[in-house]
């Protein structure tokens, strides 16, 4: 979905046009990974990067449309909204300093933002939810200027008959009950997604992995915890987007956590994108079958919390990667890349267990704990492999981040790299102070006074140092 489309309508020739090559190249997939024609190239990561703009008062400026063109770097792009930017990293092998690697390149792209943006009297942050975003904001009006955000916009309302949204948040003692005419609010949710591209023999592994990995992910990262002056979910962002892409009950939701494991193939998922899932918008390209640009564009309108993708080597050879999208923005790059760090690390781990571990937590069971872990953060309970009930972060400490250090050594990543990079993850649990907890702790000294929360948090962010670090408010 990160192209642009040259239309906004379309009639029914262009449905019955793109279904007919989505099913070529969902056919065409299909013989790829039964003939093994698939790259063996895996263990490579990147990421993606969400980012809000701000102005001196730490409300948000629509003004990514001047800060792209001030900018004029390939790696940051346009978002839903005029709000926010994107930042992008290149694909580096699972080898050697990678995070350390991965950390310099995002520092660099986010200094010659950050000074770009400067320049402009903006400022950008990493935040799940921005404190100060309001709904009156998230308007039509607000949308980045870009045709197939106004597409989708367009064919997700007309799904709806055209009834608005409905968003409901049940927070420990306050609820969120609006209703919205468009789809703009999910731009108030920005997210650091996590790719992880597989080896074929071990992409259904990796797949399962990550989805018994999510509650813990979620857990260790969660920085979304207010919405439109309410105190929610520890992970707000979670249950907004959720609601937020909302088609209707006569469709499956298009984000959500999944229905099942992988059994045979991650060709499951996209069998499933063909056959369970309305097409959003039917853009008919002039490309050959084996480019997939149906199927590619198909999913990625379909919003899973872990996305199985399709992308090219450097050669052009297909490829298999997983998208890992339940991890919030910020707080600080060494915090982002230490939660890389510890979603690869968790999925290697839980891969060279002797028994799958998809087989000792049950799928219900991982999406109840995904949500468990989304609402409560570091405070949640789970039910783990053996059955019982457990703290999240006992979980974490105990149990994942020593086999994950162990299973990155294993991957020929230096221990100093390990040492670093799940160090942070580890401190970060044992004080219970991740972004959320953060948040929470500074209105409960100085109020809810969002906009000096924003500038407040903005200016730590800078430092670069991990947020269990900050002055506790």
């Amino acid at each position: 979905m990160g192209d642009e489309i040259d239309r906004r309508h379309f009639g029914a020739v262009d449905f019955s046009r793109f279904r007919r090559l989505l099913k070529q190249e969902t056919d065409h997939l299909q013989s790829l990974l039964d003939s093994d024609r698939i790259s063996e190239r895996g263990d490579i990561v990147g990421f993606e990067l969400e980012a809000c703009i701000v102005g001196d008062d730490g409300h948000p400026r629509a003004a990514n449309k001047r800060l792209l063109n001030a900018l004029k770097n390939p790696l940051v792009v346009p978002e839903l909204s005029q709000f926010n930017v994107e930042l992008n990293g290149s694909p580096t092998a699972l080898t050697g300093n990678v995070f350390s690697r991965l950390h310099d390149e995002l520092m660099s792209t986010w200094e010659d933002c950050q000074s770009t943006a400067n320049a402009l009297n903006c400022h950008l942050v990493q935040i799940g939810i921005l404190p100060t975003i309001e709904q009156r904001l998230l308007t039509s009006e607000h949308m980045s200027d870009m045709v197939r955000f106004q597409a989708l916009n367009d064919r997700l309302m007309a799904l709806r008959d055209g009834t608005e949204i409905e968003i409901r948040i049940e927070g420990a003692d306050e609820v969120l009950d609006i209703s919205h005419d468009d789809v703009m609010l999910e731009a108030a949710a920005t997210s650091f997604q996590i790719h992880l591209q597989c080896k074929p023999e071990r992409a259904i592994r990796d797949f399962n992995a990550a989805i018994v990995a999510s509650a813990p992910m979620v857990a260790l990262s969660a920085n979304s915890h207010y919405l439109f002056g309410k105190e929610l979910w520890s992970e707000t962002r979670i249950p907004l987007f959720e609601q937020a892409i909302d088609i209707g009950t006569r469709h499956l939701n298009r984000v959500y956590f999944g229905s099942d494991y992988v059994n045979e193939s991650l060709m499951e998922v996209f069998a499933a994108n063909l056959h369970d899932h309305a097409i959003l918008l039917p853009f008919v390209q002039a490309e050959p079958l084996h480019k997939y640009a149906h199927l590619r564009f198909q999913n990625g309108t379909i919003w899973r919390w872990n996305r199985p993708l399709i992308g090219f080597d450097y050669d052009g050879q297909p490829h298999l990667r997983i998208e890992h999208r339940t991890v919030p923005s910020g707080p600080t790059i060494k915090d982002c890349i230490a939660n890389c760090a510890a979603f690869v690390g968790f999925v290697r781990a839980l891969v060279s267990r002797t028994i799958p571990v998809e087989q000792e937590v049950p799928f219900s069971v991982a999406k109840q704990n995904f949500y468990a872990a989304a609402t409560r953060g570091l405070a949640a309970e789970i039910v783990w492999t053996n059955g019982q009930t457990v703290k999240i972060s006992d979980v974490i400490t105990e149990e994942l981040l020593p086999a994950a250090h162990d299973a990155l050594i294993a991957a020929h990543v230096p221990k100093d790299e390990c040492d670093l990079f799940l160090g942070i993850i580890n401190e970060r649990v044992r004080s219970g102070l991740n972004g959320a907890t953060w948040q929470r702790r500074w209105v409960a000294k100085h109020g809810r006074d969002f906009p000096q929360l924003t500038l407040d948090y903005a200016r730590l962010q800078e430092t670069n140092e991990p947020v269990h670090t900050w002055p506790t408010p």
